[in-house]
């Protein structure tokens, strides 16, 4: 059941103590929520988990299918099926919709543009008014969304892990953005959604509660949601971030 085991992780960054001990099993086919407050260390912990620059030097260990990659590079975890969809998708000057949403299809007998075609219908966008158009500031937000989760639609990667996926976007977007998740969850991607928003935790079947680098509490997400909701207000916790510079660290 465990495609990815994250064990006893710890992270320091400019002297400050950032992920606690973090431990959680991401179950194969479910969809899993990572919810905390801005600067619980959400996006540090799937940093980590990607392996990006800043966030390696980690004690503990991260298992994918078994394997240790601690020491894998961004590329090598890619290859592997670890997939990282940004809070604020990326903008490529020139590169065309069609080959943005194509890029990443693993599967090169397949029908290509039917793939593509299909993975824009399925959040919202009619494929003759996008497959020539640039990945660009021409784009709105709300369309760079949908266009990287068509992307990832047409991945079909094992494991996605969607930070903060309803920033910036609209009601009628958000809708989509659920139903691509359903469509990741029936092709057999496995789903961690790293959010605080109530709304993207009902897509999740499991969540981990994280509060200021430590994960204080696992359970389903219908378990968890109320007590976000109810306890998760500003605090002074003993792990507050006492500087500026370390609580945007760890957003």
């Amino acid at each position: 059941m465990g495609l990815l085991e994250v064990k006893h992780l710890n992270l320091h960054i400019n002297g400050k103590h950032i992920l606690r001990d973090v431990s959680l099993d991401i179950w194969k086919g479910h969809v899993h929520a990572l919810v905390g407050t801005n600067g619980a260390g959400k996006s540090t912990l799937a940093s980590a988990i990607m392996g990006l620059e800043g966030y390696r030097d980690v004690q503990g260990e991260i298992l994918f299918n078994g394997e240790r990659i601690n020491d894998l590079s961004i590329d090598q975890r890619a290859r592997r099926g670890i997939t990282f969809g940004w809070q604020e998708p990326a903008r490529y000057e020139g590169i065309s919709v069609s080959d943005f949403v194509g890029a990443g299809i693993l599967d090169k007998a397949k029908e290509k543009e039917t793939v593509i075609s299909d993975a824009l219908q399925k959040v919202g966008l009619k494929p003759g008014d996008y497959l020539s158009r640039s990945v660009d500031e021409t784009l709105s937000g709300g369309e760079r969304k949908k266009i990287e989760l068509a992307s990832i639609i047409a991945m079909n990667p094992p494991f996605i892990m969607l930070d903060e996926p309803d920033s910036g976007i609209d009601v009628a977007t958000l809708e989509r953005m659920a139903d691509a998740i359903k469509i990741l969850k029936q092709n057999g991607t496995t789903v961690l959604l790293i959010t605080h928003s109530l709304a993207v935790m009902r897509q999740a079947d499991h969540a981990f509660l994280m509060c200021h680098g430590e994960i204080i509490e696992k359970n389903t997400a219908d378990k968890i949601i109320p007590y976000f909701e109810q306890n998760c207000i500003p605090c002074e916790h003993k792990n507050r971030p006492d500087d500026k510079e370390t609580r945007e660290v760890i957003e």
